[in-house]
């Protein structure tokens, strides 16, 4: 359970070195600072964020969710997010492959939207545990706005480094907007030795929004980094969240900002003895955004789209569309075969990863 005292993270396994931003001066304004975290983004799509001032709220979050997740678990199916391609709502452990071949997933997990949490006690997408409704205003919803705020910082900061309008970015991740935004705590049972450490938990994958604001209790988040062939755990630290841009900031921006692929498996070591536990807000824009390139706002955008082949950052649909095409066919209840794998990728930059 989260708050117990845990083994340390081993340091006999490779690890992706990231960069640690600190917030406090990036709120600030600090030029050295925002030119770090834009070389984070520009190049690795992932960086360590600390001084992000959540710590209390993600804590009682990690709180919420093992209360919720101590439920039976025909309790939890009340909740199911079902295979329409909805996100919000429980998922249980082997709903979701990890690859091609159909292989089930080992987490479970539940999303809760924005827009529930910050319109209650008005139902906008759908209703939760009885748990997490009670805490919905004391828990709940202070994630939420914390996430907000760190994730709409640092897209006002890329607004301003993409040459587009001032508010551009920010408009089109409307707090009061409905949006596939959402709070998420996952739960990973233990899975000791050799004999799991490389099977994926949650399949390699590209994220399906814009901003990823992430804790986690232990190690398994690995990493395959844009060039890069060899996947690395990325080393949880205390206090520090992971950042990473995801796929609806590298289709706005034409490819200038990555969305790089990664997975969760096992933690490594003595810590695959324990329960995983991670919590992650996803910021995603306004489900009725047409997802493409933003060439018309920004000189600096038309020019990257110019190096892509024609039509790559032309989706074709809806922000709502593009993030319901993924969810649902994901889901092993929607599996007609590998197809329905590769109607649930995104922009990875290598498909083929496992």
């Amino acid at each position: 359970m989260p708050g117990t005292a845990l083994p340390v993270f081993p340091d006999d396994v490779p690890i992706h070195s990231l960069p640690t931003i600190d917030f406090e001066l990036v709120k600030a304004d600090d030029p050295a600072e925002i030119d770090r975290l834009w070389e984070a983004a520009v190049t690795l799509g992932f960086w360590y964020l600390k001084n992000h001032g959540a710590e209390q709220e993600a804590k009682a979050m990690f709180e919420l969710g093992a209360e919720t997740f101590a439920l039976p678990l025909e309790e939890k199916l009340k909740y199911e997010q079902g295979d329409s391609g909805r996100s919000f709502g429980y998922k249980k452990i082997g709903g979701n492959a990890v690859d091609a071949s159909g292989l089930p997933d080992l987490a479970e997990f539940l999303n809760v939207a924005k827009d529930d949490a910050l319109a209650f006690p008005e139902v906008v997408h759908r209703t939760y545990p009885p748990a997490v409704t009670a805490a919905m205003p004391s828990v709940v919803r202070p994630f939420v706005c914390k996430s907000l705020e760190v994730n709409i910082t640092l897209l006002r900061i890329f607004t301003r480094r993409l040459g587009l309008p001032e508010g551009t970015l920010e408009e089109l991740h409307a707090r009061d907007l409905p949006s596939g935004s959402e709070a998420r705590v996952t739960r990973t049972p233990p899975m000791p030795g050799k004999d799991t450490a490389g099977r994926p938990v949650i399949g390699a994958h590209t994220d399906f929004g814009s901003l990823a604001f992430l804790h986690n209790i232990l190690g398994g988040l690995q990493v395959l980094l844009p060039g890069q062939t060899e996947w690395g755990y990325v080393k949880p630290i205390p206090g520090h969240a992971i950042c990473n841009v995801g796929d609806a900031l590298a289709v706005f921006s034409g490819g200038i900002l990555k969305s790089s692929v990664h997975r969760v498996v096992p933690p490594p070591g003595a810590q695959g003895e324990h329960d995983r536990w991670s919590l992650v807000f996803h910021t995603r824009p306004n489900g009725a955004q047409v997802l493409r390139a933003l060439v018309e706002d920004s000189p600096v955008i038309a020019e990257s789209v110019r190096q892509y082949p024609k039509g790559k950052f032309e989706t074709g649909s809806t922000v709502a569309e593009w993030y319901a095409r993924r969810t649902k066919y994901q889901r092993l209840g929607n599996r007609e075969g590998p197809q329905s794998w590769a109607a649930s990728r995104g922009t990875e930059h290598d498909p083929a990863a496992r």
